[in-house]
């Protein structure tokens, strides 16, 4: 079997025809691929050759991606179980606080000098400053770990942060300070809400205690807001226990005896009572007498009493003692010195002159006693 020949002859030399020799004779010559080349064929060849060095440069980086990556979530996994456990660890010690108060001087009624609703507020301002700490010790050092991942250069931000934070301490030092004083006011339970303190300043009842500011309510009703750095010295009357003393002025020749017999018999009439049995944390006692003077003489009584219920129990015995009294006949004494009821009363006009006769215009020695009138000429 003979090929066909290629170049349209057979091998005699007769010319033969091919079905492709018409369109190999037609056809003109093919240009070069760089003539056939069209913009649209060199942007896709372009996207092409950026999509294969794109490709190529995720593939030689992944391995870096993929660790960056991971250690992010690990940074972030940890602290957000780090910031979980030490919240619940704050937590739990606060209720603990809440749950336990130590006893004073102890006695037994120790554990009635620090209410729940104090312990309770306290114990939640304390976890709360607590938590915060925390957290933002936390996630800002996470922060920063996850900066220095991506190896970002942490010296001119940690420069900058110091910087600003000398600003702020110097320009807003004040606020500082009022800050610190009221997380160590907190911290060392010096007031509450409540108590009836003296912050030199103002006086009066605790109605809110925050960490920059007091405010108080004076006896007048007016509310007193004190900074905390303002405050230099703290008087509690709230805390422990209060005394009441009331003195009790007589004359001097009350029989010592009778007058120890009839305090006694008020004080223990008082402590058997409601709700003075309740505010009264001790018998109510005669100290003796305080001050002895020629016109009359003290006695103190004293009692142990509920905190802030001082003035309340004074009052009560003050009343108490007045009405004992005045059923004993015994006279309480006081201000100007006490006159005696023997002595006899002086007469109110006994010093005061005789009216004199040169008083009245009319009497005949005041009209002596007038110059004459010069006689008047006439012209």
């Amino acid at each position: 079997m003979t090929a066909p020949p290629v170049d349209g002859h057979a091998p005699g030399g007769t010319a033969v025809s091919s079905p492709f020799s018409g369109l190999l004779s037609d056809a003109s010559p093919s240009p070069s691929p760089s003539e056939t080349t069209t913009p649209a064929v060199a942007s896709i060849q372009d996207a092409q050759e950026s999509a294969t060095n794109a490709a190529s440069w995720v593939e030689e980086n992944w391995a870096t991606w993929l660790a960056i990556g991971l250690r992010v979530l690990l940074i972030l996994v940890i602290a957000a179980v780090l910031r979980v456990v030490v919240r619940r660890a704050i937590t739990k010690l606060i209720d603990r606080m809440s749950r336990t108060a130590e006893a004073v001087d102890g006695t037994a009624i120790g554990g009635l000098l620090v209410n729940v609703e104090r312990r309770r507020q306290r114990s939640q301002a304390i976890g709360s400053v607590l938590r915060s700490v925390a957290s933002f010790l936390i996630m800002g050092t996470a922060a920063l770990m996850i900066l220095s991942t991506f190896q970002i250069n942490l010296a001119p931000l940690l420069a900058s942060a110091g910087v600003a934070g000398v600003a702020i301490g110097f320009g807003a030092r004040n606020l500082v300070t009022d800050f610190l004083s009221g997380v160590f006011m907190i911290l060392e339970d010096q007031y509450g809400v409540g108590d009836s303190i003296d912050v030199g300043v103002a006086s009066g009842e605790v109605i809110e205690v925050g960490l920059r500011v007091t405010k108080l309510r004076g006896d007048n009703g007016a509310i007193w807001y004190v900074r905390n750095g303002e405050v230099k010295r703290v008087g509690n009357l709230s805390q422990g226990w209060a005394t009441a003393g009331v003195d009790v002025t007589v004359r001097p020749t009350e029989d010592l005896d009778h007058l120890k017999a009839v305090l006694a018999e008020v004080g223990a009439v008082i402590s058997k009572e409601e709700p003075w049995n309740e505010m009264l944390w001790g018998p109510v006692e005669v100290l003796g007498l305080d001050s002895v003077l020629l016109d009359s003489m003290v006695v103190r009584v004293s009692a142990k009493t509920m905190p802030g219920k001082s003035l309340t129990v004074e009052r009560e015995l003050r009343w108490r003692i007045k009405r004992a009294f005045d059923q004993e006949g015994i006279r309480i004494v006081g201000g100007l010195p006490a006159q005696q009821d023997d002595e006899p009363t002086a007469d109110p006009t006994a010093a005061m002159a005789a009216p004199s006769a040169y008083a009245s215009t009319i009497s005949p020695q005041s009209v002596a006693a007038s110059p004459l009138t010069p006689p008047t000429t006439t012209k």
